[in-house]
């Protein structure tokens, strides 16, 4: 079973028009004790985010006061970020959004490779806001039962092992034991690997024995 964003995401996202104030969204963040807002257009489609680090440009004299001929696009964004006093000259665009069905990972390598801390989640048909997936949000994939992490591990060892093989499966505080025997060294590495990837498993701890040992290993390179 693949965990989507649906599952964990929040059904109340913190939002701001994109004439709002830079007062307004400082009020709103203290108000809701949140990092970011979602700024949206008249539609409701998220347009960009304003982040803490947005609105402290600011406070940054470095930022406000060494303008340069010769400073990056980037860094006369920031200047631009500095001066400004409503949502759509503050905001970070275009919007990074997750839809409900996008699976959990992906959210989170989203998330991770573009070191934000929230992703506005949009109605695929519509675009509109329908909530908000923050970091947390993601950690709630550990908190399983452990009867359906047990299940799910199982059912991925009667695909991965012959007629014959003989796989207990064990969960404890999010920890997969594997025990018993397959017929190859090799099946105990796919096995390992995939139960690993199930959501909401930490880790895998493998006591597998196996019989032929088919997996190649080379020799070290003078």
């Amino acid at each position: 079973m693949s965990i989507t964003v649906n599952d964990v995401m929040g059904r109340t996202a913190i939002a701001v028009p994109q004439d709002a104030g830079f007062a307004d969204i400082v009020a709103v963040m203290r108000r809701f004790a949140v990092g970011a807002v979602t700024v949206i257009d008249a539609d409701r489609r998220p347009v960009g985010v304003v982040s803490q680090d947005d609105l402290l440009l600011k406070e940054s004299d470095a930022v406000r006061h060494s303008i340069s001929i010769f400073e990056s696009s980037g860094r006369r964004r920031e200047h631009e970020k500095a001066a400004a006093v409503v949502a759509k000259n503050l905001m970070t665009s275009p919007a990074i959004t997750a839809t409900p069905g996008m699976p959990v990972r992906d959210a989170a390598r989203l998330m991770h490779d573009k070191r934000i801390q929230q992703l506005p989640v949009i109605d695929p048909l519509t675009g509109r806001l329908a909530g908000v997936l923050h970091r947390a949000d993601l950690l709630r994939v550990f908190d399983r039962p452990e009867a359906e992490l047990r299940a799910e591990a199982e059912a991925v060892a009667r695909d991965l092992t012959a007629a014959g093989s003989e796989v207990r499966v064990g969960v404890e505080n999010g920890v997969v034991t594997l025990d018993g025997e397959v017929e190859r060294h090799s099946q105990v590495v796919q096995l390992v690997q995939a139960i690993r990837r199930l959501e909401g498993v930490i880790d895998v701890t493998s006591r597998l024995k196996h019989g032929a040992d088919d997996l190649l290993v080379l020799p070290p390179l003078l």
